[in-house]
């Protein structure tokens, strides 16, 4: 169902919200819980079991206990997989690490994983974040990846960590630098138009001009933990002033919101009441998706910013784009 519309002007994709989620052999019933009754609009999901390795199939090929690799593609779709589906490329791959037999499972589960979602025909993967302040591994392989890619995006998930100045009790030596790491990533890359930043928001902010740097970069998504939400008064959640100004922000250059976590805020009690008097014949539209409250946070952020300018309108469409020079 979307954020909702803002003026009837706006139709950017930034009204469209998704929901990480865990492994699920049952993607049907994973869409059906996630999307029909809760007004989240796609799923970022595993594609694959995750405890999967390459290495435990070549080592024991008769084993019983070493899961299937991926569920069928039959389940949904075409249209389902490409337009409700982000696939979430495993977490635990690490292509920099000092173990040989971890970098090869990466390396091989990276190429499966992504051409698995290449058959489905997804629109886009999220790529887990580099292990350390090494990735030039990592970024080879996935540069090695995009050459042959057709249409599908890559999201690599990063988070907006800074040491600054300005904050004496910060080992500046020890805090990564995640721009920089996401800089020397892409430049490996080769700056490719299919690779964007997915950015994690956590509870913690770097300072405003850290933060202004991400406003210049490719960055698609962003991905809002529940840990990073406050109390409001009546007990629903909400954002600090400067996770909104930063969402919203985001909304403007049409950047889509994904919830990740646990639900940590209970629901109040007039809400449970509520949704148990509007009952009907379908039992699933009493039931309250555990992180609904944060989605219709996320939509009241949305609904409430105040509508482009007419110019700001005329130039939406051309903003992050470079225009030809102007001819003597």
């Amino acid at each position: 169902m979307g954020l909702g519309e803002r003026g009837g002007w706006d139709k950017s994709e930034s009204r469209y919200c998704g929901v990480e989620t865990e492994f699920d052999d049952d993607v049907p019933r994973l869409l059906s819980f996630n999307l029909s009754s809760t007004g989240f609009d796609f799923v970022v999901a595993p594609l694959t079991d995750p405890t999967y390795r390459p290495s435990l199939i070549e080592a024991d090929n008769a084993s019983s206990h070493v899961p299937p690799f991926a569920g069928s593609d039959l389940v949904l779709s075409p249209a389902q997989w490409s337009s409700h589906v982000v696939g979430k490329i495993s977490s635990w791959i690490d292509l920099d690490s000092e173990d040989e037999i971890v970098r090869m499972d990466s390396e091989t589960t990276l190429k499966q994983e992504i051409a698995w979602a290449t058959h489905l025909s997804l629109q886009a993967c999220l790529l887990p974040s580099p292990k350390g302040a090494s990735c030039a591994n990592y970024a080879r392989c996935v540069n090695q990846i995009l050459q042959g890619l057709s249409n599908m995006q890559l999201w690599l998930r990063i988070p907006p960590l800074k040491s600054d100045d300005d904050l004496p009790d910060v080992d500046s030596d020890n805090l990564m630098d995640s721009w920089e790491l996401w800089n020397s990533f892409r430049l490996i890359c080769e700056h490719h138009s299919q690779l964007s930043v997915a950015l994690d928001i956590l509870s913690t902010l770097p300072s405003v001009n850290s933060i202004g740097r991400w406003f210049g970069e490719p960055v698609r998504v962003a991905i809002i933990h529940t840990d990073s939400f406050l109390t409001n008064a009546r007990g629903y959640p909400c954002l600090s002033k400067s996770h909104q100004k930063l969402i919203t922000g985001f909304f403007n250059h049409s950047v889509q919101v994904i919830i990740s976590g646990k639900p940590l805020h209970s629901i109040p009690a007039e809400t449970i009441g509520s949704a148990a008097n509007h009952t009907d014949n379908n039992m699933n539209s009493t039931l309250r998706h555990p992180l609904r409250s944060y989605l219709d946070y996320v939509g009241y952020l949305y609904q409430r910013m105040e509508p482009l300018s007419e110019q700001e309108r005329i130039e939406l469409g051309y903003r992050d784009f470079l225009q030809a020079p102007l001819q003597p």
